[in-house]
């Protein structure tokens, strides 16, 4: 397969959602007394991916200025998406083929809890901060709290 077969091919993966995006707007706009209905679709989408960017500027931001604080090697790791949760693993201090168990519904939310649990000791902080991950609100306060406080 040469290389204009290969982009070719990654452009039509990347077109299907876009595709099956512009028409379910359809299903939106069946209704003939609510012509804004798709607007409406269209702009709570937007919203939710700025929200979902903003968490996650702000979990890479902070999970890097950990890895500073607590010398880890390679702090640029926090901003790409899967190897982040190795270097959560290095700055726990627990085995790398714990990723594994990352990838197990229910076991994960027992090990993110431990590996918090390790950050916050690596940070001189009470390890049950990272049992506060689970807490709604609290979770998202808690990475930036072992960031940025002394």
């Amino acid at each position: 397969m040469n290389l204009s077969m290969k982009l070719f091919s990654a452009m039509k993966w990347a077109a299907i959602p876009a595709v099956t995006l512009l028409f379910a707007s359809g299903a939106f706009a069946q209704d003939n007394r609510s012509p804004a209905a798709p607007a409406l679709a269209g702009g709570v989408l937007i919203f939710a991916l700025l929200i979902g960017l903003a968490v996650y500027i702000y979990m890479a931001l902070a999970v890097q200025t950990i890895a500073q604080k607590t010398n880890t090697e390679n702090p640029w790791m926090a901003w790409i998406p899967v190897v982040n949760i190795v270097l959560l693993l290095n700055i726990a201090k627990k085995p790398i083929w714990w990723i594994v168990l990352f990838l197990i519904p229910l076991v994960n939310i027992v090990f993110v809890i431990l590996v918090w649990m390790g950050v916050a000791e690596a940070r001189n902080k009470p390890s049950w901060w990272g049992v506060l991950l689970i807490v709604p609100v609290v979770g998202v306060i808690v990475p930036g709290y072992l960031a940025w406080v002394d």
